[in-house]
């Protein structure tokens, strides 16, 4: 039913206590009932400027757009102001942002790209759209409660084959239906996973994003990679169809970067291994079924495929970021594993977890760029929006060598990424581990670092909205909070430029001199 049609003159006669309208964005709000509801005081409302006036402009210097979309509030218009239309829309499903260097250039009307082809764009539009539709709401739902992803959204991920997606492009791809068919599984590579990894982290909630699958994205790979026919049949179908989940089960308290000081302990005694020790930090650790996991033999290290039983307990870990990512302490008394859940041989485990490492590190670093744009995004339109001193915060030069900066940053951290993506869709997976290693170590060394930069300027342009888990600064609170763990995941920053320099130091030539 149309709305009914109000005067600017209307909306001023209605102005006092018990009789109270607004107009935001063309739309008239009767909030007489409201005000003493009103979450920072019904003086607010009273105050000149916003009552019986247009306070589209005030509103909007205190509030999401999010609000008024928000049904107990959306119930309050009454009408809109004859001749006028609403200009101020939330992106629809599949939509690009128009606020400059919220998208990437591939993305942007008028630029151009090497790396992306027209499937890239279908399949980016597909994705950003289902996102939207289908994850959006759990992920702001499961990052404010700390409940775990629900199954019914992973069966909507498993329908699209989300997964086996983010595993990358390889063999595991073959047969399945990649977002609706948009993509072939053999032109399916590494530029479409790069968008789903950014696309992900576009909704302010890191810990959700850990929370998405990803146990299955880092512990998968070893099973594909270095696990039998019979193994690979046993267990990837199940979790690529999201009825199973696996975590995977490297870092304790006491081995962290220091991979090789692993103290869990995997004892032969005929057909079984016996397992003992502790894991820490595990993602999805506290609602996974299987455990990719390095043990110590006798022989060197092993890597076991570590079914969740009573000799296998979990609870959670409490850190700075949302329990969605099910972060766990994992405990191993004296687990039975089968010598069939033996992933490669004994004594090469070390070799099978770095060479995990690498697709690993690639992922965070893909999902911290995503985070970063989104965050130069948000300051772009506050500082647009919020006035201080009488003009908006952009008109301040502090504020626009901030932007300026932060744009910098997220720009370089773009191309390196595309760079490295465009490496590994041109080797093998054994060249990558070869040539990969060092330049992936120090591409997350410096995106992680730009982002807590970032984290940090966003939050001063912010200021005590920065720091608010609520409202108009949410998505930079949570960002600042969580940074760090882009830092630390998957290899702590010092340990990674070190690698990285080692890397370079090892690939010298003889004969160079100056």
């Amino acid at each position: 039913m149309p709305y009914k049609e109000f005067t600017l003159d209307d909306i001023a006669r209605h102005h006092k206590e018990g009789d109270l309208w607004i107009v935001i964005d063309s739309k008239v709000y009767d909030l007489s009932r409201f005000a003493d509801l009103h979450p920072g005081g019904a003086g607010v409302l009273y105050a000149e400027g916003v009552a019986g006036k247009d306070a589209t402009q005030v509103f909007f210097g205190l509030h999401r757009l999010e609000v008024l979309q928000r049904p107990q509030y959306a119930r309050l218009q009454i009408g809109a102001i004859r001749g006028q239309t609403e200009t101020i829309k939330p992106l629809g499903p599949g939509e690009l942002s128009l606020v400059p260097y919220a998208e990437p250039t591939w993305l942007t009307p008028g630029y151009f790209s090497p790396y992306y082809t027209d499937n890239h764009r279908k399949f980016h539009k597909a994705m950003r759209a289902f996102l939207m539709e289908v994850v959006q709401p759990e992920a702001v739902r499961c990052e404010e409660n700390g409940k775990r992803i629900s199954q019914e959204v992973v069966d909507k991920l498993s329908e699209i084959n989300f997964l086996a997606m983010r595993l990358g492009p390889g063999k595991h791809l073959k047969g399945l239906t990649l977002m609706g068919g948009i993509v072939k599984p053999e032109e399916y590579n590494y530029f479409h996973e790069l968008i789903l990894n950014t696309e992900i982290a576009r909704f302010g909630t890191r810990a959700f994003v850990d929370g998405l699958l990803n146990g299955g994205v880092i512990a998968l790979p070893p099973v594909l990679n270095f696990g039998t026919l019979e193994q690979r049949a046993k267990f990837v179908p199940d979790i690529l169809a999201g009825k199973k989940y696996i975590s995977l089960a490297i870092s304790e308290a006491f081995a962290g970067s220091d991979v090789s000081g692993a103290q869990t302990v995997a004892v032969r005694d005929g057909d079984e291994w016996i397992v003992t020790g502790t894991k820490k930090w595990i993602t999805n650790g506290t609602f996974s079924d299987y455990f990719t996991t390095l043990c110590k033999t006798d022989a060197g290290f092993v890597v076991l495929l570590v079914e969740r039983s009573d000799a296998v307990s979990t609870k959670p870990v409490k850190t700075s970021y949302s329990s969605t990512a099910g972060t766990a302490f994992v405990t191993f008394d004296k687990a039975r594993v089968p010598v069939a859940n033996t992933l490669g041989q004994v004594g090469k485990g070390m070799s099978i977890v770095l060479s995990n490492f690498n697709h690993e590190r690639w992922m965070v670093t893909a999902t911290s760029l995503g985070a970063q744009r989104l965050v130069v995004e948000e300051c772009l339109k506050w500082t647009n929006q919020r006035i201080a001193f009488g003009k908006p915060l952009h008109a301040q030069a502090v504020i626009r060598a901030k932007l300026a900066t932060m744009i910098s940053r997220v720009e370089t951290c773009q191309a390196w990424v595309e760079n490295i993506t465009h490496q590994m869709n041109n080797m093998s997976y054994q060249e990558q581990s070869d040539k990969l290693a060092g330049p992936i170590a120090l591409l997350k060394q410096f995106v992680s670092k730009a982002g807590r930069e970032t984290a940090e300027d966003a939050t001063q342009i912010f200021g005590g909205r920065g720091i608010t888990v609520t409202g108009m600064g949410k998505v930079i609170e949570n960002y600042h909070r969580t940074s760090p763990f882009d830092a630390i995941l998957a290899g702590a920053e010092d340990v990674l430029g070190d690698l990285g320099v080692r890397q370079a130091i090892r690939r010298m030539p003889r004969n160079a001199r100056l």
